[in-house]
């Protein structure tokens, strides 16, 4: 798909900038930051896309799987 490989070029562009900031600046700098904001958001949209027209579950959930539903934690 077209989508996914214009998608697919920008996450990487955003990681390579991403690994470029952090090897100048250290990981607490705000660029750094910011441009894992950025990144975070380029691989959802990748997701989003790529399982929307996927169409098949990556995983079948049932009620074994959610061990956390009954957590303390929820």
């Amino acid at each position: 798909m077209q989508t996914d490989n214009i998608l697919s070029h920008h996450v990487e562009t955003a990681r390579q900038k991403l690994h470029d900031l952090q090897n100048k600046y250290g990981f607490g700098h705000p660029s750094v930051l910011k441009q894992s904001m950025v990144l975070d958001e380029l691989i959802n949209q990748y997701q989003y896309t790529y399982y929307r027209h996927e169409k098949k579950p990556t995983v079948q959930i049932g009620v074994s799987n959610l061990w956390w539903y009954n957590s303390p934690f929820m």
